[in-house]
């Protein structure tokens, strides 16, 4: 059984990361700008690439936006929490995680393996009963951050982070009735950041688990944020703390 990756830039990515790809469709009469090097890396690798008709594209995407390139690929290999520790001792540096409860919406999702990416996190930990799983909207949205990012799905998250904290990682939890604001809190060394579900937010037994719960500052009549745009707040204030930049 295959998964798909859609559009340019996760396509680009996971040829570039070495990911393997089984076969890769593209519009046909599709012969400039970024396709291109899309088709020229994917010949070179021996991978078959198959020209059919926008119809055919249209009909195989699951994201509604393939931008003329859908590559079938195995379906996605999770990491483990190892994996995450050994990237962070690779770097020469204190682990930094993304720890996400509950999120069901695939564009979430994306939307933070890639802003963990770009941030320098070592890894991102889902759960598998409760979570959207990597699909091909995540991939979408990720930008192709998920052929860089260790992604782990787990069982049980309150296990992870007794995990965790065993491992000397500090645990911090985005909750709008946290003790303390988001600027005011030390994200500094190890640490783990916990962000809640697009509805319910993080729920009863993780906030229990977190060693703090943080708030982000509200001015406004809104009073929350959309998921990812919280954990993007998060992400980049530890990176800060970290001197990540």
């Amino acid at each position: 059984m295959s998964d798909k990756i859609e559009g340019r830039n996760p396509v680009a990515e996971a040829l570039r990361s070495g990911r393997q790809i089984d076969k890769l469709y593209v519009k046909r009469g599709e012969k400039q700008g970024s396709i291109l090097p899309i088709i020229r890396q994917a010949k070179k690798r021996g991978i078959i690439v198959s020209e059919v008709d926008a119809a055919k594209l249209n009909e195989m995407s699951e994201t509604g936006s393939h931008q003329g390139v859908i590559a079938l690929v195995p379906p996605i290999e999770y990491a483990d929490i190892e994996d995450v520790f050994a990237l962070a001792e690779e770097r020469g540096e204190p682990p930094f995680i993304v720890i996400l409860d509950r999120i069901n919406d695939p564009h979430n999702l994306g939307s933070v393996i890639r802003t963990a990416n770009c941030a320098g996190a070592h890894g991102v930990i889902i759960s598998r009963h409760d979570s959207v799983s990597v699909t091909a909207t995540v991939e979408k949205s990720s930008a192709g951050a998920t052929a860089y990012t260790p992604i782990v799905r787990v069982n049980n998250l309150s296990n992870v982070i007794d995990l965790l904290k065993e491992r000397g990682v500090w645990v911090t939890g985005a909750d709008a009735a946290g003790d303390r604001d988001l600027y005011g809190a030390d994200l500094k060394g190890a640490a783990a950041i916990v962000i809640g579900s697009e509805g319910e937010g993080i729920s009863r037994l993780v906030a229990e688990k977190c060693d703090f719960l943080v708030k982000i500052p509200m001015k406004g009549q809104i009073n929350s944020l959309n998921a990812s745009v919280a954990a993007a707040l998060m992400i980049y204030e530890c990176a800060r703390q970290r001197n990540s930049f």
